[in-house]
């Protein structure tokens, strides 16, 4: 039984998933969709995802939860992390909220969780938008490199964000800040140093799902990147748009890596207009898979 906890604006409701005590953010009404963050230091659903929430709460039933050891869920001694830890996490989610099937937004990371997922739950994923996304080889970035390699302290706090964004304006003192403040909290920096050990290349291909699954998946798929990324390579992207079936890719001119927080308008457009297509009784049968 989800119950609300009252405190940070990173801390929602709290529900047993997987076996976990899982953090979790729920708005909305309508046809859910479950938003998946990224895995910066510090990361939360709410640090992620903190813009896009109340937008598309407006239209459908908003999920954003904290996936295991990030944020404000549950961290246990003797936690894998891994690809099956956190697909096994997401689908105990929708069991534990009694959802047989959502849209899926995975955010870097959370794209990697996202193409799993759908691989290997395809009838609990209607529709799915990957953003600056992992989940197939490449090499792996002196960006991403830094990010999974972090070590907590504000100056290197402060080049992460230069890394995340285009506009620099946006990496404000008070954010960095904020980040590195979150970053140092009992037990984050400890469970987030064993998710990516070195050589961090591993932990890339790790996250990869098999190039004829990618290509066999039903689903409509939006693919979106910022051109200026310097995290995960646009190459990423136009791999997806080559491997999928169904497939739309837009790429965000003057954008880094952070699409939702420099385009926040238009991510939230973009986004909001592609789920609501699969309830248009016009499109053929496999759009509203």
């Amino acid at each position: 039984m989800a119950h609300s906890i009252a405190s940070s604006p990173e801390i929602g409701s709290s529900i047993l998933a997987a076996g976990i005590e899982t953090n979790y953010h729920d708005q909305g009404e309508g046809f859910p969709v479950l938003l998946i963050h990224g895995s910066g230091p510090g990361v939360s659903a709410w640090a992620n995802w903190r813009l896009v929430v109340p937008e598309l709460a407006l239209q459908r039933r908003v999920i954003a939860p904290d996936m295991v050891g990030f944020g404000f869920t549950q961290r246990r001694p003797d936690q894998t992390y891994d690809l099956d830890a956190w697909v096994k996490h997401a689908v105990g989610l929708l069991d534990a909220l009694d959802i047989p099937c959502v849209d899926l937004v995975g955010n870097s990371f959370g794209g990697a969780i996202a193409l799993a997922m759908a691989i290997r739950y395809p009838h609990r994923v209607r529709r799915m938008v990957l953003m600056g996304s992992v989940g197939v080889p490449f090499t792996i970035t002196p960006g991403l490199d830094a990010v999974w390699g972090y070590q907590p302290s504000l100056e290197n706090m402060r080049h992460l964000l230069d890394l995340f964004v285009h506009d620099r304006q946006l990496a404000t003192d008070e954010l960095a800040d904020l980040r590195y403040q979150a970053s140092i909290r009992p037990g984050f920096q400890e469970s987030f140093g064993a998710m990516f050990p070195l050589p961090r290349q591993h932990c890339v291909n790790a996250l990869c799902s098999n190039e004829a699954d990618i290509r066999s998946l039903p689903h409509e798929v939006l693919v979106i990147h910022g051109r200026e990324d310097n995290v995960i390579p646009l190459q990423t992207s136009l791999t997806l748009a080559d491997w999928l079936t169904y497939v739309q890719l837009h790429v965000f001119a003057c954008c880094g890596h952070w699409t939702q927080i420099e385009q926040t308008r238009r991510f939230n457009r973009l986004v909001g207009d592609f789920l609501a297509e699969a309830d248009d009784a016009s499109l053929p049968q496999y759009a509203k898979i």
